[in-house]
Protein backbone atom coordinates (compact mmCIF):
# COMPACT_ATOMS: atom_id res chain seq x y z
CA UNK A 1 0.00 0.00 0.00
CA UNK A 2 1.14 3.55 -0.59
CA UNK A 3 1.80 5.58 2.55
CA UNK A 4 0.07 8.78 1.51
CA UNK A 5 -3.01 7.73 -0.51
CA UNK A 6 -3.91 4.41 1.10
CA UNK A 7 -4.15 2.60 -2.24
CA UNK A 8 -2.38 -0.47 -3.66
CA UNK A 9 0.86 0.40 -5.44
CA UNK A 10 -0.53 -0.85 -8.76
CA UNK A 11 -3.31 1.76 -8.91
CA UNK A 12 -2.87 4.31 -11.68
CA UNK A 13 -6.31 5.93 -11.83
CA UNK A 14 -9.01 7.02 -9.37
CA UNK A 15 -12.68 7.00 -10.38
CA UNK A 16 -14.87 9.11 -8.08
CA UNK A 17 -18.61 9.18 -7.67
CA UNK A 18 -19.85 12.74 -7.22
CA UNK A 19 -22.79 12.97 -4.82
CA UNK A 20 -21.76 11.95 -1.32
CA UNK A 21 -18.10 11.42 -2.22
CA UNK A 22 -16.97 14.77 -3.64
CA UNK A 23 -19.98 16.93 -2.82
CA UNK A 24 -22.51 17.15 0.00
CA UNK A 25 -25.40 16.62 -2.39
CA UNK A 26 -26.40 13.06 -1.46
CA UNK A 27 -28.61 14.38 1.34
CA UNK A 28 -30.20 16.83 -1.09
CA UNK A 29 -30.93 14.00 -3.53
CA UNK A 30 -32.44 11.94 -0.71
CA UNK A 31 -34.68 14.81 0.36
CA UNK A 32 -35.87 15.41 -3.20
CA UNK A 33 -36.62 11.71 -3.69
CA UNK A 34 -38.55 11.56 -0.41
CA UNK A 35 -40.63 14.62 -1.21
CA UNK A 36 -41.39 13.26 -4.69
CA UNK A 37 -42.31 9.73 -3.70
CA UNK A 38 -44.23 10.69 -0.56
CA UNK A 39 -46.42 13.07 -2.57
CA UNK A 40 -46.98 10.39 -5.21
CA UNK A 41 -47.83 7.69 -2.65
CA UNK A 42 -50.09 10.01 -0.64
CA UNK A 43 -52.07 10.87 -3.76
CA UNK A 44 -52.25 7.22 -4.83
CA UNK A 45 -52.91 5.51 -1.48
CA UNK A 46 -54.30 8.18 0.81
CA UNK A 47 -53.11 9.38 4.22
CA UNK A 48 -52.28 5.83 5.38
CA UNK A 49 -49.48 5.43 2.81
CA UNK A 50 -46.11 4.00 3.84
CA UNK A 51 -43.55 6.81 3.43
CA UNK A 52 -40.33 6.57 1.47
CA UNK A 53 -37.51 6.03 3.99
CA UNK A 54 -33.73 5.74 4.25
CA UNK A 55 -33.78 2.02 3.45
CA UNK A 56 -35.75 2.72 0.27
CA UNK A 57 -33.19 5.35 -0.69
CA UNK A 58 -30.20 3.07 -0.07
CA UNK A 59 -31.60 0.02 -1.86
CA UNK A 60 -33.70 1.50 -4.65
CA UNK A 61 -32.42 4.86 -5.87
CA UNK A 62 -29.01 5.81 -4.45
CA UNK A 63 -26.39 5.78 -7.20
CA UNK A 64 -28.78 4.66 -9.94
CA UNK A 65 -29.78 6.66 -13.02
CA UNK A 66 -32.93 8.63 -12.29
CA UNK A 67 -35.41 6.52 -14.29
CA UNK A 68 -33.87 3.29 -12.97
CA UNK A 69 -34.37 4.57 -9.44
CA UNK A 70 -38.03 5.29 -10.11
CA UNK A 71 -38.58 1.84 -11.64
CA UNK A 72 -36.75 0.04 -8.82
CA UNK A 73 -38.60 1.82 -6.03
CA UNK A 74 -42.03 1.45 -7.64
CA UNK A 75 -41.36 -2.26 -8.23
CA UNK A 76 -40.50 -2.65 -4.53
CA UNK A 77 -44.01 -1.36 -3.76
CA UNK A 78 -45.70 -3.42 -6.47
CA UNK A 79 -46.52 -0.34 -8.55
CA UNK A 80 -46.28 -0.07 -12.33
CA UNK A 81 -46.43 3.15 -14.34
CA UNK A 82 -46.22 3.79 -18.08
CA UNK A 83 -42.63 4.41 -19.14
CA UNK A 84 -43.32 7.70 -20.88
CA UNK A 85 -40.47 9.64 -22.49
CA UNK A 86 -37.43 11.52 -21.12
CA UNK A 87 -39.05 14.84 -21.95
CA UNK A 88 -42.24 14.20 -19.99
CA UNK A 89 -43.34 17.13 -17.80
CA UNK A 90 -42.94 16.72 -14.03
CA UNK A 91 -46.68 16.28 -13.55
CA UNK A 92 -46.95 13.36 -15.98
CA UNK A 93 -48.01 10.04 -14.46
CA UNK A 94 -45.09 8.16 -15.97
CA UNK A 95 -41.72 6.82 -14.88
CA UNK A 96 -39.93 9.69 -16.60
CA UNK A 97 -42.47 12.25 -15.37
CA UNK A 98 -41.90 11.17 -11.76
CA UNK A 99 -38.14 11.26 -12.27
CA UNK A 100 -38.36 14.74 -13.77
CA UNK A 101 -40.47 15.85 -10.80
CA UNK A 102 -37.64 14.75 -8.52
CA UNK A 103 -35.05 16.55 -10.65
CA UNK A 104 -37.03 19.79 -10.59
CA UNK A 105 -37.16 19.60 -6.80
CA UNK A 106 -33.43 18.82 -6.65
CA UNK A 107 -32.50 21.81 -8.79
CA UNK A 108 -34.75 24.05 -6.69
CA UNK A 109 -33.02 22.87 -3.51
CA UNK A 110 -29.58 23.38 -5.05
CA UNK A 111 -30.48 26.89 -6.21
CA UNK A 112 -31.87 27.73 -2.79
CA UNK A 113 -29.20 26.17 -0.59
CA UNK A 114 -26.19 25.92 -2.93
CA UNK A 115 -23.68 23.07 -3.18
CA UNK A 116 -20.74 22.34 -0.92
CA UNK A 117 -17.73 20.15 -1.58
CA UNK A 118 -16.12 17.90 0.98
CA UNK A 119 -12.84 19.78 1.42
CA UNK A 120 -11.01 16.60 2.40
CA UNK A 121 -12.16 14.93 -0.83
CA UNK A 122 -10.91 17.85 -2.91
CA UNK A 123 -7.55 17.68 -1.13
CA UNK A 124 -7.38 13.92 -1.72
CA UNK A 125 -8.08 14.32 -5.44
CA UNK A 126 -5.47 17.06 -5.68
CA UNK A 127 -2.96 14.79 -3.93
CA UNK A 128 -3.75 11.90 -6.28
CA UNK A 129 -3.19 14.12 -9.30
CA UNK A 130 0.04 15.45 -7.81
CA UNK A 131 1.25 11.82 -7.58
CA UNK A 132 0.54 11.37 -11.29
CA UNK A 133 -2.69 9.38 -10.98
CA UNK A 134 -5.40 9.97 -13.56
CA UNK A 135 -8.82 10.99 -12.24
CA UNK A 136 -12.41 10.68 -13.46
CA UNK A 137 -15.81 11.59 -12.11
CA UNK A 138 -18.38 8.86 -12.67
CA UNK A 139 -21.90 9.85 -11.70
CA UNK A 140 -25.43 8.87 -12.66
CA UNK A 141 -26.45 12.53 -12.29
CA UNK A 142 -27.35 14.53 -15.37
CA UNK A 143 -26.41 17.67 -13.40
CA UNK A 144 -22.74 16.80 -12.90
CA UNK A 145 -21.31 19.65 -14.99
CA UNK A 146 -23.41 22.28 -13.20
CA UNK A 147 -22.46 20.89 -9.79
CA UNK A 148 -18.74 20.76 -10.61
CA UNK A 149 -18.83 24.30 -11.95
CA UNK A 150 -20.61 25.53 -8.85
CA UNK A 151 -17.76 24.33 -6.64
CA UNK A 152 -14.99 25.17 -9.13
CA UNK A 153 -13.88 21.55 -9.49
CA UNK A 154 -14.06 20.80 -13.23
CA UNK A 155 -10.27 20.94 -13.48
CA UNK A 156 -9.87 18.07 -10.99
CA UNK A 157 -10.99 15.41 -13.45
CA UNK A 158 -9.46 14.21 -16.70
CA UNK A 159 -12.66 12.40 -17.72
CA UNK A 160 -16.37 12.81 -16.98
CA UNK A 161 -18.83 9.96 -17.41
CA UNK A 162 -22.18 11.15 -16.09
CA UNK A 163 -25.88 10.69 -16.78
CA UNK A 164 -25.68 12.78 -19.94
CA UNK A 165 -22.69 10.90 -21.37
CA UNK A 166 -24.17 7.53 -20.39
CA UNK A 167 -27.40 8.34 -22.23
CA UNK A 168 -25.48 9.45 -25.32
CA UNK A 169 -23.44 6.24 -25.36
CA UNK A 170 -26.22 3.90 -24.29
CA UNK A 171 -24.35 2.84 -21.13
CA UNK A 172 -26.41 1.10 -18.44
CA UNK A 173 -26.04 2.70 -15.04
CA UNK A 174 -24.92 1.42 -11.67
CA UNK A 175 -25.04 -1.28 -10.29
CA UNK A 176 -23.75 -2.32 -13.73
CA UNK A 177 -20.06 -1.42 -14.08
CA UNK A 178 -20.28 0.04 -17.59
CA UNK A 179 -19.86 3.72 -16.66
CA UNK A 180 -16.78 3.01 -14.54
CA UNK A 181 -15.37 0.76 -17.27
CA UNK A 182 -15.93 3.52 -19.82
CA UNK A 183 -14.02 6.00 -17.67
CA UNK A 184 -11.11 3.60 -17.24
CA UNK A 185 -11.05 2.93 -20.99
CA UNK A 186 -10.90 6.64 -21.84
CA UNK A 187 -8.09 7.08 -19.33
CA UNK A 188 -6.25 4.14 -20.90
CA UNK A 189 -6.04 2.25 -17.61
CA UNK A 190 -7.19 -1.37 -17.16
CA UNK A 191 -9.80 -1.88 -14.43
CA UNK A 192 -7.35 -3.85 -12.30
CA UNK A 193 -5.23 -0.70 -12.00
CA UNK A 194 -8.07 1.68 -11.17
CA UNK A 195 -9.70 2.46 -7.82
CA UNK A 196 -13.40 3.23 -7.41
CA UNK A 197 -14.65 5.63 -4.71
CA UNK A 198 -18.36 5.26 -3.90
CA UNK A 199 -20.86 6.02 -1.15
CA UNK A 200 -23.78 4.13 -2.77
CA UNK A 201 -24.39 0.39 -2.52
CA UNK A 202 -25.15 0.32 -6.24
CA UNK A 203 -21.77 1.96 -6.83
CA UNK A 204 -19.76 -0.54 -4.80
CA UNK A 205 -21.69 -3.30 -6.57
CA UNK A 206 -20.50 -1.77 -9.84
CA UNK A 207 -16.90 -1.63 -8.60
CA UNK A 208 -16.97 -5.30 -7.69
CA UNK A 209 -18.72 -6.32 -10.92
CA UNK A 210 -16.11 -4.45 -12.97
CA UNK A 211 -13.21 -6.24 -11.22
CA UNK A 212 -11.53 -2.98 -10.31
CA UNK A 213 -8.26 -3.05 -8.43
CA UNK A 214 -9.63 -1.39 -5.30
CA UNK A 215 -13.06 -0.23 -4.16
CA UNK A 216 -13.31 2.40 -1.44
CA UNK A 217 -16.68 2.75 0.24
CA UNK A 218 -17.39 6.17 1.72
CA UNK A 219 -19.80 5.83 4.62
CA UNK A 220 -21.65 9.09 5.19
CA UNK A 221 -24.88 7.53 6.54
CA UNK A 222 -23.96 4.60 8.77
CA UNK A 223 -23.95 1.78 6.23
CA UNK A 224 -20.40 0.55 6.76
CA UNK A 225 -21.27 -3.16 6.90
CA UNK A 226 -23.50 -2.91 3.84
CA UNK A 227 -20.76 -1.21 1.81
CA UNK A 228 -18.40 -4.07 2.64
CA UNK A 229 -21.10 -6.60 1.77
CA UNK A 230 -21.63 -4.88 -1.59
CA UNK A 231 -17.99 -5.02 -2.64
CA UNK A 232 -15.90 -2.40 -0.85
CA UNK A 233 -12.31 -3.37 -0.05
CA UNK A 234 -12.10 -0.61 2.55
CA UNK A 235 -14.73 1.66 4.08
CA UNK A 236 -13.96 5.11 5.46
CA UNK A 237 -16.17 7.89 6.71
CA UNK A 238 -13.97 10.50 5.05
CA UNK A 239 -11.24 10.29 2.41
CA UNK A 240 -8.80 11.91 4.84
CA UNK A 241 -8.68 8.54 6.63
CA UNK A 242 -6.97 6.99 3.62
CA UNK A 243 -4.07 9.38 3.99
CA UNK A 244 -3.65 8.81 7.70
CA UNK A 245 -3.03 5.08 7.47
Amino acid sequence: MTTDLGLPDAIRACLFDLDGVVTRTAVVHAAAWKETFDAFLREREGPGFRPFDDTDYDTSVDGRPRADGVRTFLASRGIELPEGAPGDPPDAGTVHGLGNRKNALLLEKIRTDGVEAYDSSVRYIEAARARGLATAVVSSSANTVDVLRSIGAEHLFDVRIDGVVAAERGLPGKPRPDTFLAAAEVLGVPPARAAVFEDALAGTDAGRAGHFGYVVGVDRTGQRDALYAHGADRVVSDLAELRSG
